[in-house]
């Protein structure tokens, strides 16, 4: 091929594509004319659209407008029209108050006319009475000069008359009334009382136990007092040392006195000495070995007799260490009484009379028979043993009602529960029986002293004797000052005035004596 034709074919090309690229430009200058025609006839439509709705929206809002300004023209005639009939209203009971207040004051007036009329007839009456007052005052006068003269005494001799004698009466009727009122119910209450108490005191037979604050312990022979005291005392001393006691060896023949206020040291120092006694080999060293030998014996004891009052009461569920204390109680004394046998007697009282009385008798046993449990441990602690005993059942977890049933044994505080006025009874049943307990003759001496100044202090007592360990008081009165009326109000003043003052066991008999004797000689 030619340079020509390459030529032509290479022209003919390019005019192909230049043919080319203006009918793409034709065509597509069309096809945007096309376009611009559509968007403007978009464009008309989109405004006839707007222009339509804007006169749509323009009518809605008119009619909106119209309606809100005729609903509001509504409210406020609606609201006028409420306002005038609120005025009219207002002005009607304006009117009406002031037609009430015109009626009221009319009858004002005529309450006052009447007041005024009442007044005058008052003041009419009331000048009369005092006219007549005084015409009444003026015949009293009359009247009590007349008597006066007649009776020969004074105004004031005769209301001293007649005031001794209503006294008289008054004092007579009330003596009679108290006594009728004390002699039924002392006889119902006693009559009930004594079927409960000596039925349990029947039912309870109980061991007495006197003991001191000395052990005796006796000796095969009196060489052995001399082995006991060991070379320059060391043995005794010894002995002392480890139990805490005193060991008295005197003139007495084949026997050692013991002599401490702790009871567990006694018994200790007792068993110790016993053991040494049938051992024979008595030194320091041997001394200290069967005191802990002893120490041991003594709390299983101690142990033993725990449980068995506790078996002999009746009693179960007692914590270990109550079991232990109870058993302390067999070597502890109260005025000479075992505390430990009188609290099972108050336990076995106790129990009885409660189901004497319907009442539980499982939790009176266990009341009873700890009511002295602080007595274990007074003589090593602070505080007496009401409170001691409380803390103690506190500590181990018993019920309200035995703590309660503990301090209140005493009187210390209020019994709460009839199981600690049955507390109270059995504690002074067993501790007030002949023979329970000892009492020191100063102690008895000052109580009888006390009752008879008490007695003597009253007024027309000639002479007063207390009988019967005090038990008993006997008052004899003048019979000139005191007559057979006031000797029951004597007697029941007495009574209350020795409860109030003095502390005792059991009761005291007040009995009032009055004797008159008239006395003539024939000739």
């Amino acid at each position: 091929m030619d340079a020509i034709t390459i030529v032509v074919i290479i022209v003919a090309v390019a005019l192909l594509v230049v043919c080319l690229i203006l009918w793409n430009r034709v065509s597509q200058m069309t096809k945007d004319s096309q376009k611009i025609g559509d968007a403007n006839e978009r464009a008309r439509k989109i405004i006839d659209d707007a222009l339509k709705s804007a006169e749509e929206t323009k009518r809605e809002k008119l009619l909106e407008a119209k309606e809100e300004s005729l609903k509001t023209k509504n409210e406020l005639e609606k609201e006028v029209r409420e306002r005038r009939a609120e005025v009219q209203r207002s002005e009607r009971r304006v009117q009406q108050k002031e037609e009430n207040v015109e009626k009221r004051s009319e009858t004002i007036e005529r309450r006052e006319q009447s007041l005024s009329a009442r007044e005058e007839n008052l003041s009419r009456k009331v000048q009369d009475l005092d006219k007549k007052a005084a015409e009444i005052d003026k015949l009293n006068e009359q009247r009590l000069a007349e008597l006066e003269k007649i009776s020969g005494l004074t105004v004031e001799q005769a209301k001293e008359y007649l005031l001794k004698i209503v006294e008289d009466d008054v004092r007579h009727e009330s003596a009679v009334m108290i006594k009728n009122v004390e002699a039924e119910a002392k006889e119902e209450a006693d009559k009930r009382a004594k079927e409960i108490v000596i039925g349990a005191i029947q039912r309870c037979a109980a061991d007495h136990v006197s003991e001191t604050t000395i052990s005796v312990v006796q000796l095969p022979s009196d060489e052995m007092k001399g082995r006991i005291i060991g070379r320059e005392g060391r043995n005794i001393r010894t002995l002392e040392t480890m139990t805490g006691v005193d060991l008295i060896i005197d003139d007495t023949p084949e026997a050692v006195v013991i002599s401490g206020f702790d009871p567990i040291r006694r018994e200790v120092a007792r068993v110790a000495l016993e053991k040494l006694i049938v051992d024979g080999r008595i030194h320091p060293a041997r001394i200290e070995e069967m005191v802990e030998k002893a120490k041991k014996e003594v709390a299983a004891e101690i142990k033993e007799e725990g449980e068995s009052a506790a078996m002999d009461a009746g009693v179960h569920g007692l914590h270990p260490e109550i079991i232990k204390l109870l058993g302390r109680l067999k070597f502890r004394t109260s005025y000479g009484q075992n505390v430990l046998k009188h609290s099972i007697e108050v336990s076995q009282l106790c129990g009885l009379m409660a189901s004497e009385l319907g009442l539980d008798t499982r939790v009176a046993k266990r009341a009873g028979l700890l009511h002295d449990i602080g007595k274990a441990v007074d003589h090593e602690m602070e505080g007496s043993h009401v409170q001691l005993g409380a803390d103690i059942c506190r500590k181990y977890k018993e019920s309200g009602l035995i703590i309660n049933a503990v301090e209140a044994h005493h009187g210390d505080v209020e019994p709460q529960s009839l199981i600690a006025v049955l507390v109270q009874a059995a504690d002074t049943i067993s501790a007030a029986r002949p023979g329970a307990r000892r009492e020191t003759l100063e102690t008895y001496t000052t109580r009888l002293k006390q009752l008879e100044d008490i007695t003597g202090s009253f007024k027309g007592v000639d002479h007063s004797y207390a009988i019967q360990a005090g038990r008993e008081v006997r008052v004899m009165v003048v019979p000139d000052q005191v007559s057979d009326s006031d000797m029951v109000i004597l007697a029941h003043d007495i009574s209350r005035k020795i409860e109030e003052e003095m502390e005792y066991p059991g009761q005291i008999k007040v009995n009032v004596i009055r004797e008159s004797r008239a006395t003539d000689f024939a000739k």
